[in-house]
């Protein structure tokens, strides 16, 4: 919806290893009052306490089922089972997403308090939500894996209040129907006229866009179209250049990968994550995606937040 916050919480960054500094991969996603989390790797409830946002979750995405994307999954069930949670949690994810929910409740004996509802997605599929919905698309990582672009509902045009008050049209409740579309008949030197919206609304401009890539190799020719003019691309850049020919070996980025990716999608902002535990700054990285793009790109550090704005 129209005037939400959008905000996205990096509460694990880390490669394959945690380091001190860096948890395995969770990303939280806020819109309005709906939080989502994408991925929730070991440690992820310390994370979410750290940074306040407390233990609602309206859906977890998972992008594939490699160990650190997912082993967060059981203890946040147990602590939401233990708070009293009694609605549905919906577990989306690729392929044998139902399999690992068996396993979950397996490994607990005994059931939550609450139905977990996995629900597998393929490339393409689109999750709807209030005022914005999620697509999934197919990464290239080795084993069945998904990336996840949240956009919102376009919104509507700007409205021209002095054009519409030119035209005869009187405050109240005739400007609000012209913004929702719908035309009026107003009154003018005794003759009746007829406005209609587009005469006094502009075109309808696009929601926040927020794409979150997981492990993968870059792949932005599968879904460039759904993808383009992002606020926000989060990105795997597991490597920096001096490791350019392990990154195809083991299906990760390099940041410089990154970079090219964001430039090919006109992205606002890139993040890198995934950072494997061999580096001990990413200055290096940051470079090298600069070397490709020339937006905002930064490696966000654990517990970070930042608010996605309009674009106009």
């Amino acid at each position: 919806m129209a005037g939400e916050t959008l905000q996205v919480y990096f509460l694990g960054t880390a490669g394959a290893l945690p380091t001190p500094n860096r948890n395995p991969a969770c990303i939280m996603i806020r819109h309005g009052a709906d939080s989502l989390l994408f991925d929730c790797g070991e440690g992820a409830q310390q994370q979410m306490m750290r940074a306040r946002t407390g233990f609602t979750v309206d859906a977890i995405f998972i992008t594939h089922w490699h160990a650190d994307h997912y082993l967060g999954v059981p203890g946040l069930i147990h602590t939401l089972s233990f708070m009293g949670r009694t609605e549905p949690l919906p577990i989306y994810g690729p392929r044998w997403v139902d399999g690992f929910v068996e396993g979950v409740l397996a490994l607990a004996k005994k059931p939550p308090g609450f139905r977990l509802d996995p629900r597998t997605l393929n490339h393409g599929d689109v999750v709807p939500f209030n005022g914005y919905q999620v697509r999934a698309f197919s990464a290239q990582h080795g084993i069945p894996g998904l990336g996840y672009i949240l956009e919102e509902d376009a919104r509507p045009g700007r409205f021209d209040r002095e054009e519409a008050i030119r035209l005869g049209v009187p405050e109240g409740r005739l400007f609000g129907k012209l913004q929702r579309g719908e035309a009026v008949t107003v009154e003018t030197d005794g003759e009746e006229t007829v406005v209609a919206a587009d005469q006094v609304v502009g075109p309808s401009r696009p929601g926040r866009k927020v794409i979150y890539t997981g492990d993968t190799r870059p792949n932005v020719r599968s879904w460039l179209g759904w993808g383009m003019d992002a606020d926000l691309l989060i990105h795997d850049a597991t490597f920096d250049e001096s490791e350019a020919d392990r990154a195809p070996e083991v299906y990760h980025s390099t940041a410089a990968e990154a970079g090219m990716v964001a430039a090919q999608i006109d992205a606002a902002r890139l993040a890198l994550v995934h950072i494997s535990s061999r580096y001990t700054n990413t200055i290096t990285h940051i470079e090298d995606a600069g070397k490709h793009y020339s937006g905002q790109v930064f490696a966000p550090d654990d517990l970070d937040i930042i608010e996605i704005p309009y674009r106009s």
